[in-house]
């Protein structure tokens, strides 16, 4: 349905990727990953026409239709919300306009109305009937009112904006979906309605995600861009990570026997396949992984970073009390009544569907705001350590990234503090870069290796996954399971807050929920759900 023939792309004297050649087959979805600045985003707008390659072409099947989810969230700000859903079907779209220009003349004539006839013919096979119906469903089951329907985008916010353009995207039934990190500003209720939905969708899907859950309940396929290349390997992103692993190691043990590596591969294989029975994905999936050839496992060449939080001092039992703790900003109360006591080991989930009210508790315990109400106490052993959401406040000095690290340790010598910034992939002459200079991604790497040379015992992390590739998030979520202190953290991957969460606290105007259990047990939970509902009533 799509391919791609001797593709490459070059800005001056950088190759993104050289002499690429894919086939995109229709009924499968396909996740294109890679380390930040690899090349993603640029691949989607060569596929989507967006841009132009260097050399090759990209051809698709005649007849078929492409939908793309907008990054512009201005470019339909004049236009009704629903009509910006059905312009997500172009031809339709055009169909519509040509309808009503014809019966609005006032001078209607015999050649009108055979244009008119035909025009009604097309628009009929396209289902267009329906068209205002079907729009209007997907923007409820988005999450969008109906109250909202008829007013102008730019009315919207930028969350719904979002929601707004991924209806569009999807709507109309295209044969082939491109997306483009369509989870971001989604909540979990939203991203589970969206992988649903595009689990029992039948055309081509190709999706760039840093969702790491999301990847691995909708990808039959991942498109891996590496060094200059673009790979096709069966599995989701989970399969793709543990078998290149599994390859890495392998091609480690220079001495291990071919026979042994490959029972190893087959065995790896048939586990797999066997969890992936028991997911929403299950048949397809399972089918996919067993015409898996061995020779298909090959390692990645990523480098992930190393996140080690190791504590100078073990915890005692009184970690953080907070009792009472309520705070308002403009007279909207954000939370209230908010009494919780932190345990040894405990991992908490800060949960709230205003983020600002989890901001601004974070804020609270690392002394950037004053409680409306209430008071909190650390334990006399406690060494916490704070990475913020927004970390703009950190980097407004014009030091190297050895002198920005420098002046939160204790001991100065550079070859330590550089060892700090290697574990995060600073290495060489990066570690001399302007902390002015550094993109939102290096601002969060530098924050963490502030983090790990705290040698804290208590981890406060505010959306600690914010701008970070798939390895650093993976490297971070490893990091912290691993971790033998407390942490209080909020997040929106899914597969990290599970991973590492074996607490939840959730906050809101009237109250608060305070559950000892997984995350998805907690989303599960009907109980809990009832729960819920009274904190935003």
């Amino acid at each position: 349905m799509l391919s791609v023939n001797n593709l490459s792309l070059q800005f001056g004297k950088r190759v993104l990727f050289d002499e690429v050649s894919l086939k995109f087959a229709n009924g499968n979805c396909y996740g294109v990953i890679g380390a930040n600045g690899a090349g993603k985003s640029t691949f989607l707008k060569i596929l989507t026409g967006e841009i132009d390659p260097t050399t090759g072409q990209v051809l698709i099947e005649p007849g078929k239709r492409m939908a793309v989810l907008k990054q512009n969230h201005f470019e339909f700000d004049e236009v009704p919300v629903l009509d910006t859903v059905i312009m997500g079907h172009g031809t339709l779209w055009q169909i519509m306009q040509e309808k009503d220009a014809l019966y609005a003349k006032p001078d209607f004539s015999e050649e009108d109305g055979v244009k008119a006839s035909e025009l009604e013919h097309e628009f009929s096979e396209m289902n267009g009937w329906n068209a205002q119906s079907d729009a209007a469903a997907l923007l409820s089951n988005l999450g969008i009112k109906e109250e909202l329907h008829y007013a102008l985008l730019k009315e919207l916010n930028g969350s719904q904006k979002v929601r707004v353009l991924l209806a569009q995207a999807i709507f109309g039934n295209p044969d082939i979906l491109v997306l483009d990190e369509p989870t971001n500003d989604l909540d979990i209720h939203t991203v589970t309605w969206l992988e649903d939905f595009l689990l029992d969708f039948k055309n081509l899907v190709i999706v760039v995600s840093h969702d790491r859950h999301f990847l691995d309940t909708v990808c039959t396929h991942i498109v891996d861009i590496d060094f200059k290349a673009i790979k096709l390997f069966t599995g989701n992103y989970s399969f793709w990570y543990q078998s290149s692993q599994l390859a890495l190691s392998q091609r480690s043990a220079a001495n291990k026997k071919a026979e042994e590596k490959r029972k190893e591969l087959t065995e790896f294989i048939l586990r797999f396949s066997a969890n992936v029975s028991k997911s929403r994905q299950a048949t397809s999936r399972r089918k996919l992984l067993e015409k898996i050839s061995l020779d298909d496992i090959q390692p990645s060449s990523r480098k992930y970073p190393a996140i080690i939080f190791q504590q100078k001092r073990e915890a005692g039992d009184q970690i953080l009390q907070a009792e009472n703790l309520s705070y308002s900003l403009n007279g909207t109360t954000l939370f209230k009544n908010l009494d919780f006591y932190v345990n040894k080991g405990d991992k908490i989930a800060v949960l709230s569907k205003d983020s600002l009210a989890i901001t601004s508790l974070f804020k609270i315990l690392a002394g950037e705001l004053s409680p409306n109400t209430g008071e909190f106490k650390f334990g006399q052993t406690i060494t916490p350590a704070y990475l913020p959401n927004e970390n703009s406040e950190y980097f407004k000095s014009d030091d190297n990234l050895v002198d920005w690290l420098r002046q939160f340790s204790e001991e100065k010598d550079e070859m330590y503090i550089r060892g700090f910034l290697g574990k995060m992939l600073f290495s060489g002459e990066e570690v001399f870069k302007k902390c002015t200079v550094l993109s939102g991604g290096e601002k969060v790497r530098c924050m963490i290796s502030r983090c790990m040379l705290a040698g804290a015992n208590l981890l406060m992390l505010d959306e600690p996954t914010n701008y970070l590739d798939l390895e650093s998030i993976q490297a971070f979520n490893n990091g912290l399971k691993d971790f033998p202190g407390s942490v209080l953290f909020t997040s929106h991957d899914h597969e990290f807050t599970e991973t590492v969460a074996n607490r939840i606290i959730e906050i809101g105007p009237n109250g608060f929920v305070d559950k000892l259990m997984t995350y998805d047990e907690y989303t599960s939970s009907e109980k809990v759900m009832e729960q819920k509902e009274l904190l935003y009533a």
